[in-house]
């Protein structure tokens, strides 16, 4: 299902497109064994303060060490009605299903690039406050991820 996004949307996208990507891979775990199997891990997780009160965007990398590719399918969050997946291509956003991940890769979700999108918030994160969110996997089990608040404004001094 496609929507048509309004003023508001636009205007974190443009927002969205001034930060950058990155950040310390606080979250990254596993032994890189390459087994037959993913193993994910996240890491770089942040939420710019958003500029809209019902709309915020949600940056991140999951990266795996297995040996078997996996697709994030869908997000769940507290403090929105819905978080959905988006990817970029060719400068415009667009909702998918899924993003995958590759075997020995990563998912990168990164300002002007793939993204979160929290639609209908219940309340507008503040700078400094920490986000919850759960990724969901068409083949792990889901993953807790701790997003915090940074600065509208905010560009990683770390890129990917």
């Amino acid at each position: 299902m496609r929507r048509r996004l309004g003023p508001a949307a636009l205007v974190i996208a443009g927002a969205l497109a001034l930060a950058g990507c990155g950040g310390s891979d606080s979250g990254d775990s596993g032994s890189g064994s390459g087994s037959g199997k993913a193993e994910l891990s996240a890491g770089s997780a942040y939420m710019p303060q958003p500029v809209s009160d019902d709309m915020a965007a949600g940056f991140l990398t999951v990266t795996n060490k297995g040996g078997a590719p996996d697709e994030l399918t869908s997000v769940t969050s507290d403090i929105a009605g819905q978080v959905t997946v988006h990817e970029t291509v060719d400068g415009a956003m667009q909702e998918v299903k899924s993003l995958k991940i590759p075997a020995g890769g990563r998912l990168e979700l990164k300002s002007g690039g793939d993204h979160l999108m929290f639609e209908q918030l219940k309340s507008k994160p503040k700078e400094g406050q920490t986000v919850s969110v759960e990724l969901h996997f068409a083949h792990s089990g889901p993953m807790k991820v701790e997003m915090p608040v940074k600065p509208a404004t905010y560009t990683p001094t770390t890129g990917h």
